[in-house]
This record gives structure tokens, C-alpha cells and sequence, in this order.
């Protein structure tokens, strides 16, 4: 028969085995939050598709899908807001998913903030899972504008 010691030492060990690996996936996602990463550039986004848009950029368009309830869509805005009021070729959209999860199955949005970044022809470039880092958005839209 195991000891009482035993026992509690194991349960011990399987809880602090349970902590390191929770916060390694949580590093690990943390990471990846914020990230552009660019797509292949299969999946094109119709005017149509997007509830009281009635064109795209000419350069570029910033399309966020956000929910009532989500806070870091507010400061998701407030960046790609900023981003595209410095920019004539570049338009920052916002379709909250609170009512339209028909949207959310559409284009595969699995978080909010999500930002798809469309060329002048609603080409899906890049996408953004979370905050974006403003350095890395404007990086990608140079990229994008002088294709």
C-alpha cells in the first residue's frame, strides 16, 4: 500500500507538470497573437460579401471582424483606424460578428480581433489572429502596395 506521502507527493508533481505545461502553450500562443501571416492568395473577397461596403481601396483594404464583447477590438481599431487615416490608398473596415456568425463561417474566423488585409482587387494578402503590431501591419502594406 502507497503512503499517504506518496500520494500527496505524485498529485504534487502531476499539478506542477500541468501548470509548466499550460503556461508553455500559453507562451507559445502568445506568440503567435498579433502576427502577420501571409496567405497564398487563393481566397477573394467580394464586395457583395461584406455588409455596407460599397468598394475597396485602391490600395488596400483593412478588414477587422470584432464582437460587442471584445476589448482588444477596440484598440484593434483605434491602430488600423490610425494606420489607414495616414494613408489616401488604404481603408480600414469593421464588421462586428456579434449578429452575423453567417460572416465568421464565411472567412474562418476563429478569434476577434482578426484582420484580413485585401489588395485593391479584395485578394486576401495577409491575416492577423489578435492585436496587430503596427510595425509589422505597415511593413506588409508597403509589401502589398508596391506589388
Amino acid at each position: 500500500m502507497r503512503s499517504y506521502r506518496g500520494t500527496t507527493m505524485n498529485a504534487v508533481i502531476v499539478i506542477a507538470a500541468l501548470v509548466a505545461g499550460t503556461t508553455a502553450l500559453g507562451f507559445a500562443w502568445r506568440l503567435t497573437q498579433g502576427r502577420v501571416r501571409r496567405t497564398d492568395g487563393t481566397t477573394v473577397v467580394r464586395v457583395a460579401d461584406l455588409p455596407g461596403v460599397k468598394r475597396f481601396a485602391r490600395g488596400a483594404t483593412l478588414l477587422q471582424f470584432s464582437t460587442e464583447v471584445c476589448a482588444p477590438c477596440r484598440a484593434t481599431h483605434a491602430v488600423l483606424g490610425d494606420v489607414a487615416s495616414g494613408r489616401s490608398d488604404v481603408d480600414h473596415v469593421d464588421l462586428d460578428l456579434t449578429h452575423r456568425p453567417d460572416l465568421a463561417s464565411r472567412f474562418n474566423i476563429l478569434q476577434t480581433p482578426t484582420t484580413l488585409i485585401l489588395d485593391r482587387k479584395g485578394v486576401v494578402r495577409a491575416r492577423i489572429g489578435g492585436a496587430p503590431r503596427r510595425a509589422d501591419l505597415t511593413n506588409e502594406l508597403e509589401r502589398i502596395l508596391a506589388a
